[in-house]
């Protein structure tokens, strides 16, 4: 954690103001103030987050690590002094179960007395404002951080990406998914959800108990890859027999998950 704290430790942001809502009166911890711009790459972000989750899931079944790393920004929010004070902080060693979003703080609060660099944190996804990762150098996400090089001179944008030992390219252009430019089918589907295809098929016939199994809290197989965006795992896993209706504790179907998440092609799949 040590390289990412030093890393990242220029780029949280502590604001202030009054919480606002965003939709349905869920929780939203913007700061009074924020400029438009910087709002809408939160927007964008939290929009955009299962391209994220879904590069983090393969990253967890990839024997050689491919990421340099993943991380999320997360607004934090404290009561002091009668008003509400917000810094937008990083997060890494992140899980997604569709509900929430949990990780450990990698920044030290500038303000915020309520948590701690280390903290291990669960968060709704309307909370985060920023997620990121890197491929061989290259940065992928990080919608705050293209907002704050688009106001950057070209000599000022050159220093930050030095500064990060990344590649962040044109402030104007947010990739969400590795490879997109070279392979545009990679924003539709993982590439690693195709070559796993048929390893996914043996694993099933040999292991069939996979297929309708669910955890603790009633996530099964079809949940995990729907809110993974994986519509060939989805399209085995329902020709085998799994329950599209099947319902997790918090009432949830894998289509749920796909809706909330934007995975078109997998709701698609899920509603045939």
């Amino acid at each position: 954690m040590g390289l990412f704290k030093k890393i990242l430790g220029d780029e949280s942001d502590a604001k202030s103001g009054e919480n606002t809502n965003d939709k349905e009166n869920d929780p939203v911890f913007y700061a009074d103030g924020e400029d438009a711009a910087m709002l809408e790459a939160f927007r964008r972000a939290r929009e955009s987050f299962g391209y994220f989750w879904r590069e983090l899931y393969w990253e967890n079944h990839r024997i050689i690590p491919g990421l340099n790393f993943a991380c999320v920004k997360v607004a934090f929010s404290q009561d002091i002094g009668g008003r509400t004070e917000v810094e937008h902080m990083w997060i890494n060693d992140v899980y997604f179960d569709g509900e929430r979003v949990y990780g450990v703080l990698a920044n030290d609060p500038g303000i915020l007395t309520n948590v701690s660099s280390g903290d291990e944190v669960a968060v709704p996804l309307e909370q985060i404002s920023d997620w990121m990762f890197a491929v061989d150098d290259r940065a992928y996400g990080g919608f705050s951080v293209q907002a704050m090089r688009k106001a950057m001179s070209k000599d000022e944008r050159a220093e930050h990406d030095e500064a990060w030992g990344l590649d962040f390219g044109d402030p104007d252009v947010v990739l969400l998914a590795y490879e997109q430019e070279e392979h545009p089918q990679n924003l539709a589907e993982h590439p690693m959800s195709v070559n796993m295809k048929e390893e996914l098929k043996k694993f099933l016939s040999q292991n069939p108990k996979e297929i309708t199994q669910a955890d603790d809290e009633g996530y099964t197989m079809l949940h995990r890859e729907a809110i993974a965006g994986n519509r060939t795992a989805v399209e085995i896993l329902l020709a085998k027999g799994a329950d599209k209706n099947a319902k997790n504790i918090h009432g949830k179907t894998a289509l749920d998950y796909a809706r909330a998440l934007g995975w078109d092609h997998v709701v698609q799949a899920l509603s045939q």
